[in-house]
């Protein structure tokens, strides 16, 4: 079953047993009767399973290539679970670019309990081996990179992960599987915030989990149920309705995106624009092998890193939406240094590139000519 199939149907049968529902119907239950102690259909407390959800978390294994899906209560419920693997001493190599949330959870929660976390560029993914130690026991990988749109080899650092027995992870969010695929890569756990493409409404938070192993399912599978950061059925029935043009959608967000891109690179009150799908953007290769297209998400810096100017420029905005999160069908701008970075240190922020006139944009799918016209007035 090819992608644009597999995001219809893969998954999900036509089980329900009432009326035989072409959709998934909302299970809003808590609790399942039994006819016995232990003599139920599958089912026992929706903490631990409920129809909706397990749909959901079939499709989602579907489309990663991956054998088990969990989905969460948000994309950081679900990074949370991946570190509950780990105990007091062990080590975690991380990307240094990467969501301002992640980092805030890393290095203010689980820091606390004697975890460690190394920040690395991982542009050359052969470097990476040098900081690797007897205690790492994670490597966790965003590609592209929030907001950079740094592109990782996924391949090589997962081969340097599988020749130490270390796990690896990869922060799938920004691509989604439409465009790449890090399971068949040969990373151990891919992750979504599946708030963001899909879901692909802004309507719902929710974050998932697929892997191929199923030791590895089955810890995290416990974890699920032992810790509850469950998403809820209502929820599920969302991201269930956005799988089903997960496909589409992302072919306009590329399409917009490139033309965007292309705009802001011509312009000459705009100095950088960070974009994978340009020949002289760094590990460009890579991203051409590794990805089917080069996605939505984008961020550049206008001329004289000028904070108060960035600022003008996103108030100024009227298609593009000022706010949090990103990857739904409207276009959303964000300043990253005041927004979904600043829990990370200025110093540490700035020597990855996030200056405070860096502004990150999510193209929506809406009339090319809108967006690139809403750019303009907003500049000039």
């Amino acid at each position: 079953m090819k992608f644009n199939t597999k995001a219809i149907h893969g998954g999900q049968e036509h089980v329900d047993p009432a009326y035989a529902s072409v959709m998934q119907p909302i299970y809003q239950t808590s609790t399942y009767s039994q006819k016995s102690p232990g003599d139920h259909k599958g089912f026992e407390y929706s903490r631990s399973g409920n129809p909706t959800r397990n749909t959901l978390e079939r499709a989602i294994a579907s489309i990663e290539n991956g054998n088990y899906g969990m989905a969460f209560g948000s994309g950081l419920a679900a990074i949370d679970a991946v570190l509950k693997l780990l105990k007091a001493g062990d080590e975690v190599i991380s990307t240094n670019d990467l969501y301002g949330g992640t980092y805030r959870l890393f290095t203010s929660i689980y820091e606390k309990f004697g975890i460690q976390f190394r920040f690395i560029g991982m542009e050359n993914a052969n470097t990476v081996e040098d900081y690797i130690s007897e205690k790492t026991k994670l490597i966790w990988v965003e590609t592209p990179t929030n907001p950079m749109m740094n592109i990782i080899d996924i391949k090589k650092v997962a081969t340097i992960a599988n020749k130490h027995n270390i796990l690896m992870a990869v922060d799938n969010t920004f691509a989604t599987a439409y465009l790449q695929r890090p399971l068949d890569l040969g990373a151990d756990i891919v992750m979504h915030s599946a708030t963001k493409y899909l879901g692909g409404h802004s309507d719902v938070v929710m974050g998932t989990l697929a892997v191929k192993d199923k030791d590895l399912a089955d810890k995290l599978y416990f974890i699920q149920k032992a810790s509850g950061a469950i998403a809820g059925p209502q929820d599920c029935f969302l991201v269930l309705r956005g799988l089903k043009t997960l496909h589409v959608r992302m072919q306009r967000h590329c399409e917009n995106g490139k033309k965007v891109a292309e705009y802001l690179s011509n312009h000459p009150k705009i100095e950088n624009v960070y974009w994978p799908g340009f020949k002289n953007h760094p590990n460009h290769h890579i991203a051409k092998t590794q990805m089917n297209d080069y996605g939505g998400m984008l961020s550049f810096t206008t001329t004289g890193n000028d904070y108060d100017e960035a600022i003008k420029l996103v108030e100024k905005l009227q298609v593009f939406t000022l706010a949090e999160s990103l990857g739904g069908v409207e276009s959303l701008a964000g300043h990253p240094a005041s927004m979904t970075h600043a829990s990370i240190p200025k110093e540490e922020r700035e020597k990855i590139g996030v200056v405070d006139s860096l502004i990150r944009l999510s193209v929506g799918i809406e009339d090319i000519d809108d967006l690139i016209e809403d750019l303009k007035q907003a500049i000039n």
